[in-house]
């Protein structure tokens, strides 16, 4: 077979500037900041001119510039370059001026040495080098930068790199939004030696004597597992002593029978729940460590959908973009981001079609697509094809084939054996989570001597006297697959673990607003929510209504009071039972990318509270129009009565919409959400005290005080003096008063409910996030 050429890497010199360019990309020219070669100089084309390499060779096209592209004093449409090569652009004398260079010599390496390989024992030739400030040098996104970074999830002003009087360097965050990293740790102002890694985006950066070398993570990184432990409670290991290696570009699949440690090694891994003991190095780094740096690289598809799929795809793919990226990222700079993982999964002909109506397979592609948005180097998928058909199948595991061929590693989780062979390894686990084989799928069941993987399985389950590790670890397998490819230099000794909670990628208001809006989108796009918010008040005030009757009198009050009570609560909780727990899976993935749960809190009151207060008023007005709230003539405590009262069911709807978040918060499954709150609205009847005496009555009386429709039954009955209607010693009860202090007590303890409510849900939201995000 004839091998084809490949062209040489260069190191591209151009304003002082050195970028190494590799023959497996293509390289724009101009103008225009999203450029890969950003050209400062007016006269330039806004996309002046394009490198690539072709048939073993580099090719330089001019892109129909207006002031052309120059070789040796002549202007050029096409040239053919290599090392030695200098083209000037827009000018043949005084225009940018760039050069090719051919990569130093091994024995040349030293002159000059790699900073990151030195210090994580990872391989790495600089991607850019540039000499050290005399002064400063600002790093970010905008082209006015002296240092240009094209990542979108660098700031446009991300950082400056100082040099003190005394000839110290300093980096110095600039407000970015997604942080600056010092040895993995974020900084605002720190002193930086040789021996330190400057992370900002996708890039770190090195001091190499006098110059700093720049190295991007591209996505071609290594895993290294060592000597993994998981132990919980009663001193049973779910992990056992787990080490292998993935090497670039590879597609891992993790097997194995139910409880061998699948899940625990994937949250190991993802860092969302750390070994105990052992490291896992991600090109040479502490995972564990650096987590507050590198955990934007990687990307966790879990088993369940982590998108709303009332939205189509282009939408909520939209949200997502917003909520990852910089305050400071244009809409055009998103929305291009987004078009390209879109063609990338081959969503194009769907990205208009709601997510709910998709078949299996593409909804996966769509949570891929969300996790490739901020082009993560490590990407996990928790059973991508569980439930699917065996077509499905494969040709979800030919897409993740795709993905690590363009240059990521990949591992998943499976239950699946169909489409193995498409992966470069497997990782098979055995009960109590250690490893009985780690290699090329195609030899493992050689390995074993089954001919069926579900003789394998079998196998595990019944032969649970077989040693299974101590076999694998006495084989050939292992000494080529793991021991030999672990034997390469390891990076600095682990150190101390990071626990810094995620730093959000936009303000708290602004990502506040986006939450907003998408929540509000999804829920106007769910038509039987919609169906249900709009019959629910009108149903619950016709009942109002018919048992008000044209008066409320010593026969209608208290009913109207108590159903108007009855269908505040129902329309409160109603909309908020099932918001939490359904979301449950979005809330977590995107907490751990740095979403302020207040802010995603704030947004579920703000949306839902919104309606409700609509729904309250409707409720009212529908249950009371064209009543005589006191037909012995008089007012309200403060207000007209129909003003007080609906105010009062407006409060009370809230309040109940805040219980409704709290069961949300509390229970695991959906399907429990409406039981309880039948429950909900039975407590509300009995403890209201429109049906038992609870003033002095010793418990009782005071496990009412946590009820909200007994405060809201009390400003009712208080607005329309409900004991002057209706005589006894049910309506003498203290907080039916018609008084403007009790009034206001009985809706300032709504108020304080459900501030209450509130906080208890921001802490159970708090005690769902693993520990490495909690903040």
């Amino acid at each position: 077979m004839a091998v084809r050429p490949v062209a040489p890497q260069l190191l591209l010199e151009i304003d002082g500037d050195s970028q190494l360019i590799s023959p497996n990309h293509r390289y724009r020219f101009g103008r225009d900041p999203q450029s890969d070669v950003v050209l400062a100089d007016p006269r330039a084309s806004w996309h002046h001119a394009v490198l690539c390499a072709a048939e073993g060779h580099w090719i330089l096209d001019d892109d129909g510039s207006t002031n052309g592209t120059y070789a040796m004093g002549h202007r050029i449409e096409h040239l053919d370059v290599g090392p030695g090569t200098v083209v000037c652009f827009a000018d043949a004398v005084d225009g940018v001026r760039a050069s090719l260079a051919a990569l130093p010599a091994p024995d040349r390496a030293a002159e000059r040495p790699s900073a990151l390989t030195a210090i994580t024992g990872s391989y790495r030739q600089p991607t850019r080098v540039r000499r050290l400030p005399q002064r400063s040098l600002r790093i970010g996104r905008a082209p006015e930068n002296e240092l240009v970074v094209d990542d979108l999830v660098v700031s446009r002003h991300h950082a400056e790199l100082q040099t003190r009087a005394d000839g110290r360097f300093e980096i110095v965050d600039l407000d970015s939004h997604n942080g600056t990293f010092l040895n993995g740790q974020p900084v605002d102002r720190a002193f930086v030696g040789p021996g330190d890694l400057i992370g900002i985006g996708h890039s770190l950066f090195c001091l190499v004597g006098d110059e700093l070398q720049e190295f991007v993570d591209t996505g071609e990184v290594t895993l290294d597992v060592e000597n993994l432990v998981v132990r919980v409670g009663g001193g049973r290991t779910l992990l056992d002593g787990v080490s292998f290696p993935v090497g670039q570009k590879c597609l891992l699949a993790v097997a194995g029978p139910s409880g061998a440690g699948k899940s625990t090694l994937l949250n190991a891994l993802t860092g969302l729940r750390p070994a105990d003991e052992g490291s896992v190095r991600y090109d040479g780094r502490d995972l564990y460590r650096d987590y507050a740096e590198l955990r934007r690289r990687i990307g966790l598809v879990p088993q369940d959908d982590i998108l709303h799929t009332q939205l189509t795809v282009r939408r909520a793919l939209g949200y997502a973009a917003e909520l990852r990226f910089p305050g400071d990222t244009g809409k055009d700079e998103r929305r291009g981001r987004v078009e390209e993982v879109i063609t990338e999964l081959g969503l194009g002909q769907r990205a208009d079609q709601v997510i709910s109506s998709l078949s299996g397979g593409q909804r996966k592609r769509v949570s891929v697509a969300l996790e490739l948005l901020t082009k993560p180097s490590l990407l996990f998928l928790d059973e991508p094809t569980s439930g699917l058909d065996p077509g499905m199948d494969r040709s979800v595991m030919h897409m993740l084939r795709g993905l690590a061929d363009d240059g990521r590693t990949v591992v998943v989780v499976t239950h699946s054996v169909l489409s193995l062979g498409l992966c470069d390894r497997l990782l098979l686990l055995a009960p109590g989570g250690r490893i009985a084989f780690y290699g090329p799928p195609d030899e493992t069941l050689p390995f074993f001597g089954f001919p069926e993987w579900p003789d394998a399985f079998e196998a595990f389950e019944n032969d649970r006297s077989r040693d299974w590790a101590r076999e694998f670890r006495d084989s050939d397998p292992y000494r080529r697959y793991i021991a030999s490819a672990m034997g390469r230099p390891a990076g600095n000794p682990p150190a101390e673990r990071s626990t810094v909670p995620p730093s959000p990628a936009q303000s708290w208001g602004s990502q506040l607003g986006t939450l907003i809006r998408r929540y509000a989108a999804a829920l106007a796009a769910d038509r039987t929510f919609l169906a249900i918010m709009i019959a629910l008040p009108f149903v619950m005030g016709a009942m109002a209504h018919a048992l008000a009757g044209s008066r409320l009198d010593q026969n209608s009050a208290l009913n109207a009071l108590l159903i108007l009570c009855v269908g505040g609560v129902l329309t409160g909780a109603a909309n908020a039972v099932r918001e939490l727990v359904k979301e449950r899976v979005i809330y977590q993935r995107e907490r751990a990318v740095g979403l302020s749960r207040s802010a995603y809190l704030c947004s579920k009151i703000v949306v839902l509270g919104a309606v409700t207060v609509v729904q309250a008023v409707v409720l009212t007005m529908v249950g009371l129009f064209g009543v005589r709230l006191r037909p012995g003539g008089g007012g309200g405590v403060l207000l007209p009565p129909l003003a007080e009262i609906t105010i009062t069911v407006a409060l009370l709807s809230f309040t109940a919409m805040m219980l409704g978040l709290l069961v949300s918060a509390l229970v695991r499954k959906e399907e429990v959400t409406m039981p309880l709150l039948v429950l909900l609205a039975i407590v509300q009847v009995v403890f209201c005290g429109a049906l038992l005496k609870l003033n002095g009555v010793p418990v009782l009386g005071q496990l009412s005080w946590l009820v909200p429709s007994r405060w809201a039954l009390g400003a009712m009955a208080g607005t329309i003096d409900l004991h002057a209607a209706v005589p006894g010693t049910l309506t003498s009860d203290p907080l039916f008063a018609h008084r403007a202090g009790v009034w206001l007590l009985d809706l300032g303890m709504l108020v304080v409910l459900s501030v209450v409510l509130a906080l208890a849900v921001a802490r159970l939201l708090r005690r769902q996030e693993p520990k490495v995000m909690r903040g």
